[in-house]
Order: structure tokens, then sequence, then C-alpha cells
């Protein structure tokens, strides 16, 4: 047969009358990989242009935005110490770029900022490119990655508590949110089949299940379209 191979993907199987599970199911989950790798590029900039347009932060956790950037930063570098295909971990690289874009914005319109927010930001920068580069004791590096969960956990906590304190999501964008929710369901199952280690399966599923409660506060907290008043003659 024909050799159909590429970017890891082996294409025969989809051409064959009667494809075979155990070549099928691999090949949807690289598509639903890159495809999730391709989309997770602009999964931020609903909200990124939600802030700029209404200049305004109001209701967003910005501790939880942080986390989100040390969060993305962990689970990137040890993807990348471990090995894993593109296709398993490569939204991480572009979330972790628009989320450190997204903290920044948000530190704009948050005016002044305190000295803790600067020595926040420094250590950050002094810190982040060692563990990317893996510059770091392997036995400190596991630890790093098993505190991630509990990174992206805390980050998410505090905004699900502020709206559902608030009984509103405030500035949160439904469309960044709405694909937050899909791109972890769909990396639960990419992870699954690429065989990835279980603390990677379980940090998808945690996201998934997060990210659910978050696109669902948006959903019941939305306020409902205002009617236009009829002019009177």
């Amino acid at each position: 047969m024909v050799e159909m191979k590429f970017g890891g993907m082996d294409f025969r199987c989809a051409l064959s009358s009667f494809p075979e599970k155990d070549c099928v199911l691999p090949l949807i989950s690289k598509l639903l990989g890159y495809f999730l790798v391709a989309a997770s590029t602009t999964v931020k900039l609903p909200q990124i242009m939600k802030i700029v347009e209404n200049s305004s932060v109001k209701g967003l956790s910005v501790v939880g935005f942080e986390l989100d950037v040390v969060g993305y930063t962990i689970a990137l570098a040890y993807c990348l110490h471990k090995g894993l295909p593109f296709s398993a971990y490569g939204e991480l690289a572009f979330l972790l770029i628009q989320a450190i874009i997204l903290v920044a914005i948000i530190y704009y319109f948050s005016q002044p900022l305190g000295t803790k927010t600067w020595i926040t930001g420094l250590l950050y920068c002094a810190i982040a490119p060692m563990v990317l580069a893996g510059k770091i004791d392997p036995m400190l590096f596991e630890a790093l990655y098993a505190c991630q969960h509990l990174v992206f956990f805390c980050a998410r906590v505090p905004q699900i508590w502020a709206n559902f304190k608030n009984k509103s999501t405030g500035e949160l964008s439904f469309l960044t949110s709405l694909m937050n929710f899909a791109g972890s369901m769909v990396r639960v199952f990419t992870s699954m089949q690429e065989k990835a280690p279980m603390s990677v399966v379980l940090g998808s599923m945690k996201s998934f299940v997060m990210n659910a409660a978050i696109l669902s506060q948006i959903i019941v907290y939305r306020k409902p379209a205002a009617k236009k008043e009829k002019k009177c003659d």
C-alpha cells in the first residue's frame, strides 16, 4: 500500500472500506490535537478585546490570571522535558503567550500598580526561562508539575467564587470560556489516546471540570438583553 503518513498521522486507514479502531482513533486524536493547537492561537483574543473595548477589568480575578501564567509555564516546560509529541501539548505555548499579554493588559487597567505586583513580575521573568529550559533538578521538576494542578485549581477557584458572590461574571468573555471548555474536553481525549502520563490526563480532566463551571456561570448570570422602548407617536 502507498505510504500516506504526514505529521505523524497515518491516513491509510481513512481510505479503507472497513477502518480498524486501532488506526482510526490515533488518527482522530492527532487531527484533534493539531486542530486544538491551531485554535489556541486565538482562544484568549476575545477576552483581551473585551477588556480593551470596555477599558475595564471589572469582575476579573487578577490572581487567577497570574496563576494561569505560572501554570502554563510549568505545564509547557514539563511536556517539553518529557518529549511528548507537539500535537499533545502545542496549545500550551500559544496559551502562555496570550496569558502573559492578558495579565499585562489587566495590569494596565488596574493602575496604580503596587510594589507586590512589580516584584511578582520580576520574579517570573527571572525564574520562567530556567524552568522552560529544564535547568532545574529533575526531582524539583516533578514536584513543580505536581503543584501545577494545584496552581490551575487555585487560578479558577477565586474567579468562580467571585462570580458566585457577585452573581455576575463581569468582563469575562463567553467566547473565550467556551473555547477553553471545548479545548479541555478535546485534550482529555487526546491525552488518553497519546498515552500521556497519568498526571497529564488528570490535569486535563481537572481543567475540563473547572472550565465547565465557569462557562455555566456565564450562562446562568448572563443579563437578559434590554428591550427597546417603543417610540411614542
